[in-house]
């Protein structure tokens, strides 16, 4: 059963749209939202090293975990027309260490208000950057609210791409906040073609 404690338009500029939260997505709308999910982020296969898309099994998983929120974006017809996925259980994230963020945020980890953000696709039938900014306010506005640290990875394509840099304008233009990368991980590969040719002397 999904909860829904925030229904109401996004925003003034927005006024079509309804933003909600939910803890849990009807199966329908979860198999639509795989397929938009794996259009959206097929590009990745072969652009960045670490694995950025979900198995099905684990996408559906996090549809009917109530420990993962999903902010559901909804047009004036009710049609589901973006999703994005935040929670405060990093254990639910496989691909990240809960520890290296309780460490740093000692005070944040104690109330529970370390958040990750999973993802954010919008369908490409809309106008894809007002409903991105409106699920992304709407993220802002619980964070503000909790004095939380939210957290997100972005590939070195999309940061290249001005995904980093479009996050950042959005989420401060409503929120006082710091935004600084907190770890870097780089991917080195060695192709060999034979041993080395003796340098003359050694």
């Amino acid at each position: 059963m999904s909860e829904r404690p925030d229904d109401r338009p996004a925003s003034p500029a927005s006024h079509d749209l309804t933003i909600s939260r939910e803890t849990k997505v009807d199966d329908e709308t979860a198999a639509a939202y795989h397929e938009l999910y794996r259009a959206t982020f097929a590009v990745l296969a072969t652009k960045a090293a670490e694995r950025q898309v979900l198995h099905e099994h684990e996408f559906l998983a996090d549809m009917a975990d109530p420990r993962v929120h999903k902010y559901v974006a909804r047009d004036g017809t009710g049609r589901v027309v973006g999703m994005s996925s935040v929670t405060a259980h990093l254990e639910t994230v496989p691909w990240i260490n809960p520890e290296f963020f309780a460490e740093r945020y000692p005070d944040h980890a104690a109330r529970g208000a370390i958040y990750y953000l999973g993802f954010t696709l919008v369908d490409a039938q809309v106008r894809q950057s007002r409903v991105f900014a409106a699920m992304v306010d709407r993220i802002v506005e619980m964070l503000v609210a909790e004095r939380a640290v939210c957290t997100w990875d972005i590939c070195g394509h999309n940061d290249g791409h001005g995904l980093g840099r479009n996050i950042d304008r959005i989420v401060r233009r409503t929120a006082d906040v710091e935004i600084a990368p907190v770890d870097r991980q780089t991917y080195y590969a060695a192709t060999f073609s034979g041993r080395a040719v003796e340098r003359s002397g050694r």
